[in-house]
Parts: C-alpha cells; structure tokens; sequence
C-alpha cells in the first residue's frame, strides 16, 4: 500500500507542491490539559515523531510566544506556533498484507469513545525508528473519516495483546489522565524461565533509561530512576518454567521484561533483557517474547462504567504450553532435574 507521510524540510530545501507556511494554533477547552507532543503528532498525521520531538527541541514550536518542553500540558487558550514545513511525498514499503483492512478484524471492543486493538506481536505501536508503519498508521489508513483516533498507551513492539485507542480529543484526555493516575488495571501474561519463589512475586525497583543502542531504548534497575512496581503471581508451573500472570502497578518503559530479568527470571524469548543463549526458547521453538497483555480494564470516558476487555492468549503461545506440558523434560537444565 502506498502511504504518504509529511517530512519536516528545513528552509532551503526542495520539497514536493505544497509548502506550508507557520500557523498559530488556538486550543480549544476539549484539548485542554493534553501533552504538547501528542497535541502535535495528533495535527501533524504522518510526521515522523522524530521530526516533531526535534522541532520542540530545537525551540521552533512555541507557546504563548515562549519555548516548551514535549511534556508541558496545555490548557485552553494557549496558542501554539507550528512552524513552517514543506510537505514531502514518500512511498513506504506496503505493509503485510496488502491492504490496511486486516486490521479491523483485531479489535476486540468498541464504542463511540475508544476501541481497543488486539495488537499481534511483532507489530510496533506506530512508525518511527526504521518502521515504516505501526498499528497507529494502519487504524488510520483503514479509517480515513476518523479524524480524532488517539493512542492512549503504548506496548513494547514484541508484545502481543489489548492496545486502547480513543476515538475522540476528550476521550483520549480522560483516558491518559487514568493511566497517569494508575488506575486503569493492566495484566499480562509472561513465561519465566526458572521457578517463581514467593520472595520473587512483589518486585519494586526503580527504572532508569539507558542510552540508546541502534536507535532502540535500553532500561535498567538504578537508584536514580523512577519508580516502578510489579506483582508476579504464579499462573502455571512447568518443571523450567512459571507461566506467571504479571500486574503493573506503575507503567515504565520494559517494565515487566527488566524486573523479571531483575530477580533471575527473564521472559523466555527477550532478545534485549533475556537469556544468552536462551536454550528454552530454541527448545520449544519460540521465535518471539512471550509477553502477552492479557487484560485492560479502566472506566468508561463517558459515563464511569467499568469496562473490561480480555485478549486470548495467541495461538503460537498456546502451542508453546501444550509443548510444555506434553513433555515435562523440555528445556529442564541439570539444575532443575
């Protein structure tokens, strides 16, 4: 599918027709207390997040006639410059399969407010960093008419499971307040390698971003990062392995992958935070994480309800406890005979 995106061209360079002159945005009371950067990703479909987060660094985006930072939150009134770009047409790679529909055939809940996307694994949230398209870009692509579709949170590209979407501004404003807030209940399903102790099942451990490697965020257990919190809680026991049902109690950048690794249990098929080599994985034939968000539950933006929403845990995964549970002795290392 050919896709076209918008590119930031610095004055001077050629652009395809269409060059944009600076505009003064107004918010309005129903984007009120909305992040800077995602007011801007929001009118600026298509732009690469890379280009909008170095325009706001570079001091180019102002508000109220001053600089802002891509977290300031804006209130009604304020008035925003975009600056000037050229628009710039690009064909990206299509992705699979051809046509942006198959999309619509994963979501497992919606309404006039949101929907919620059963993300497969191996699928990144949105383009950026050498990807192409993401499932932001897809939803979009097969639903040109909706014109207010926001990411409320995100997920690591290989975790599979229930991604939230709001379909309108105040909608996404109420639902990020929730997650800010920590009370929206997220609950996933992870495959430890090694045995869960009780000692294991509360970890709390602060999280610091590292550097970036190849363009990709790497995270650690220090002192000096933020706080973040994760109850392990054993779903099923396999002689190598703790099928573990995993709640975020903070929401942190690779959490449950980085404090799993943290006391001794990776998830099997982390290539970042994982085991090297990771022997279970290439026993059972596992080709990806096993991190699947099992359920997402929050209140509803309109009305307070309590919305649940449950994804199935993928067929590769199920297949890996048949597997599993089928021959006891697979991927069991001298210790744990």
């Amino acid at each position: 599918m050919d896709y076209a995106s918008l590119i930031m061209v610095p004055a001077g360079q050629n652009g395809t027709a269409g060059g944009r002159a600076s505009e003064t945005v107004t918010v309005d009371p129903d984007e009120a207390d909305r992040r800077l950067d995602n007011f801007l990703l929001a009118r600026l479909k298509g732009v690469p997040r890379t280009h909008v987060y170095r325009i706001i660094r570079s001091g180019e985006v102002r508000v109220n006639s001053r600089r802002a930072g891509p977290r300031q939150r804006l209130e009604a009134g304020d008035r925003v410059r975009i600056p000037p770009f050229r628009s710039v047409s690009r064909t990206l790679p299509a992705p699979r399969p051809e046509s942006a529909a198959w999309i619509e055939t994963r979501v497992l809940y919606e309404d006039e407010a949101l929907l919620v996307l059963d993300k497969p694994a191996g699928l990144a949230v949105h383009g950026g960093s050498g990807v192409s398209l993401g499932a932001v870009e897809l939803l979009r692509a097969a639903r040109p008419k909706e014109k207010s579709l926001g990411l409320v949170h995100r997920l690591d590209r290989d975790t599979s499971g229930c991604l939230l979407f709001a379909r309108k501004s105040s909608s996404l404003r109420r639902l990020q307040a929730q997650f800010r807030e920590g009370s929206v209940e997220k609950t996933y399903l992870a495959l430890l390698i090694g045995r869960l102790q009780p000692w294991q099942r509360v970890v709390d451990a602060p999280l610091l971003t590292s550097e970036r490697r190849g363009g990709e965020r790497w995270v650690r257990i220090d002192p000096a990062g933020k706080a973040a919190r994760t109850h392990f809680a054993v779903e099923r026991r396999f002689p190598a392995a703790t099928l573990a049902r995993v709640t975020l109690l903070t929401g942190r950048t690779h959490q449950i992958r980085v404090h799993a690794a943290g006391i001794g249990l990776p998830i099997v098929g982390d290539p970042r935070y994982g085991a090297e080599p990771d022997t279970l994985a290439a026993a059972i034939g596992l080709r990806r994480l096993f991190l699947h968000a099992a359920v997402l539950a929050f209140a509803s933006p309109d009305d307070g309800r309590v919305i649940r929403v449950e994804s199935p845990l993928p067929d590769e995964l199920e297949a890996v406890l048949r597997r599993l549970e089928a021959d006891r002795t697979v991927g069991v290392a001298a210790e744990f005979k």
